[in-house]
């Protein structure tokens, strides 16, 4: 969870809104919401109350939002 987030491969896993739930690369996080883009169209989704999977070097793992509610400058600081 120390990886910046900024460019990886994101999917929606779990949510509490149907229009959250989608695929893409990640083009911009802040401390409340990812920006998700699926290449046809960007859609910004709050962290709180979802669960991403991210794909990084090959490998997926999945986050709760509320685990990584931080300014994206702050989580190496806040996680250990």
């Amino acid at each position: 969870m120390r990886q910046e987030f900024i460019g990886l491969e994101v999917e929606v896993v779990a949510s509490g809104h149907p229009g959250y739930f989608m695929h893409g690369i990640v083009m911009d996080e802040t401390k409340n919401t990812i920006t998700i883009s699926d290449g046809a169209r960007e859609r910004m989704v709050p962290k709180r109350g979802n669960e991403f999977e991210f794909t990084f070097e090959s490998k997926r793992f999945r986050v709760l939002g509320s685990e990584i509610q931080h300014r994206p400058e702050d989580r190496i600081k806040k996680i250990r």
